[in-house]
């Protein structure tokens, strides 16, 4: 089998820009941005090795637009494990939850908001 060295989202979404502020607002910085006319067509962000990567729907089809419609869901969800839950619930205030506060039968207490791009993103801490 071969060593996998990262794997890394790439969620695609009508508005980059949004997206890539809700992650600044958790310590993540931009590593990587291509414009795509006057808007954001493709971000990297990133923080302690981690990364998310995010690229408008209109960049995807004119790059490839008979796999737009079957890589645009608006329905992934990214399971970010924290050190901190209280820390990540603030960075995130104002964000629709939706998944409410919860202890987890698999040992974690977590909560579940909506990204700017309707991506649900659940931050967890071990109990």
């Amino acid at each position: 089998m071969p060593h996998v060295n990262k794997i890394s989202p790439v969620l695609i979404v009508h508005d980059v820009e949004p997206c890539a502020q809700f992650w600044e607002r958790l310590g993540f910085i931009r590593t990587a941005q291509v414009p795509h006319g006057d808007a954001l067509g493709f971000v990297i962000i990133e923080r302690d090795g981690l990364e998310v990567m995010y690229q408008s729907l209109a960049s995807v089809r004119e790059d490839n637009a008979a796999s737009a419609d079957a890589l645009f869901v608006g329905g992934s969800c990214v399971f970010v494990e924290v050190d901190d839950l209280d820390r990540a619930t603030r960075a995130t205030d104002g964000a629709e939850i939706v998944v409410p506060r919860r202890t987890t039968f698999y040992g974690m207490h977590e909560f579940g908001v909506k990204d700017p791009g309707g991506h649900v993103i659940v931050f967890a801490q071990k109990v």
